[in-house]
């Protein structure tokens, strides 16, 4: 295998304790923030090159939100990284009983093309924070970033612990053939079960961040002006390609019909009057992305946008109306510039058309009525939910990210990217003397012996507590 040398480089750093310290965590923590800090230029520009994506989006997505993370983390680390003491019997009340957060070993960050700085850095902040060595795997599909990262990273970065391996889907299939410790993957359900069936040769737990097809409920009773606003942000940010994008909208026809011209001048005071002439509007990543994308407008009628041009890759910021449940635009996620608007007759029957489809990886709803956004969210299961707002969730780095079903597994940002690299051992460290103590576990066994013992080791119930 071209990947096993390579491998057992690193688990040779882990296995000598190199990364364990906070100082060495701290260093290759600070030594990201320059990479960001230095490259920051460049990150814009090679991710307009990739997708047209526009430097107030990028760096918002690609800088900002990352920097939030490592200072976040940096701030934390001390406090993450001390063994969590936890509560003990009466038995053991002269012991020592902890959670000890111990790294994994040599993890696999397996990257996407949509963000393909932030979503390789992320999870690398929180490898590296919890004391493991890492190999990240860019995307191919973004080759300018990819190049960056693969020239550059290896500068900042100490090399005895961590790689950047580049290439398609030969290369890492070869890769997902060696024994990683963990394995961190975000990209399509399709390729996550083929990453969780490599992983599971070895055993090796896996986090998938994968997708799906965001629902988004509008009830009757809201702000129209603010809804499109805010939807048509989130539809069109990255020129779509979000797995957290609002994917379709569900709503009454009459709300339909007040939201069409509220999305069309939303559209409009974004993006001006002809979007293809904005220097805030992206462009899709691939020929091949393009027309999968464009199969989809014949779905519904085009009521705004639909212009498309194949040399550029542009498809205009595009709202379908009237679409059925059997249109080619509801059978897959969009990633893409098309919001398909499906005609529901009240709240109840948009929670019945959510509940029966896959899990998504957010539940959007809009309403004035506080009562309805939370029937919305009392009565669905998604991996995260935003309520009047969309992406805004995953700017909270308090808030944990990830999918549920078929739209990922595992979880991740701040605190919790810490915690996914980290296995929580839990230890138990008793005092070598006081064997009278543990002598009524010992054979012979007697009633009066099982009488004691259930009263030193026995949790008792307390009173009902209430959720208010």
């Amino acid at each position: 295998n071209p990947y096993a040398g390579l491998v057992r480089h690193l688990r040779a750093s882990w296995l000598s304790g190199k990364t364990r310290p906070m100082e060495y965590r701290v260093a290759q923590l600070e030594a990201l923030g320059r990479f960001l800090d230095d490259k920051k230029q460049e990150i814009l520009e090679a991710t307009e090159l990739d997708m047209g994506k526009p430097s107030f989006e990028a760096f918002f997505s690609e800088i900002l939100l990352c920097k939030n993370e490592l200072n976040i983390t940096l701030n934390n680390l001390c406090h993450w990284m001390k063994d969590e003491h936890v509560d003990k019997n009466l038995v053991m009340q002269l012991d020592s009983a902890f959670i000890r957060k111990d790294p994994y070993g040599v993890v696999l960050i397996i990257a996407p093309w949509n963000y393909p700085i932030q979503l390789f850095l992320v999870p690398l902040i929180g490898a590296i924070a919890a004391g493991n060595c890492a190999i990240i795997k860019p995307s191919e599909i973004s080759k300018n970033t990819e190049r960056l990262v693969a020239e550059t990273l290896s500068c900042y970065l100490d090399n005895d612990c961590f790689a950047v391996v580049t290439g398609g889907v030969p290369e890492t299939t070869r890769l997902l053939e060696n024994k990683f410790d963990y394995i961190f993957f975000t990209g399509t359900s399709q390729v996550g079960r083929m990453v969780m069936t490599a992983a599971a040769k070895h055993l090796t737990p896996v986090t998938l961040e994968l997708g799906g097809k965001n629902p988004c409920y509008v009830s009757n009773t809201c702000d129209v002006t603010n809804v499109a606003r805010r939807v048509a942000w989130g539809r069109f940010f990255n020129a779509g390609q979000t797995c957290i994008a609002p994917d379709y909208l569900l709503c009454t026809v009459e709300m339909q019909d007040k939201l069409m011209p509220a999305l069309r001048e939303a559209i409009t005071e974004f993006f001006g009057p002809n979007p293809r002439e904005s220097p805030d509007f992206g462009r899709i990543v691939s020929d091949k992305q393009f027309r999968r994308i464009r199969a989809l407008l014949c779905s519904g009628r085009v009521a705004i946008g639909g212009q498309t041009d194949e040399a550029e890759r542009y498809i205009a910021p595009t709202v379908l109306a009237d679409v059925l449940p059997s249109d080619p635009a509801m059978q897959e996620e969009i990633f893409g510039p098309i919001l398909p608007i499906v005609v529901i007759a009240n709240m109840d029957e948009a929670i019945d058309f959510i509940n029966a489809r896959p899990q998504p990886l957010v539940v959007y709803a809009f309403s004035c009525d506080s009562k309805v956004v939370n029937q919305v969210l009392k009565r669905t299961s998604s991996g995260g939910f935003c309520g009047n707002d969309t992406l805004m969730h995953v700017t909270l780095t308090s808030l944990p990210f990830g999918g549920i079903g078929n739209s990922g597994l595992g979880k991740y940002h701040g605190k919790f990217t810490f915690d996914t690299f980290s296995q929580h051992r839990g230890c138990l460290h008793r005092n070598m003397g006081l064997e009278t103590l543990n002598t009524p576990r010992y054979p012979p066994y007697t009633q009066q012996k099982l009488s004691l013992l259930t009263t030193t080791f026995e949790v008792k119930r307390r009173g009902t507590c209430t959720l208010l």
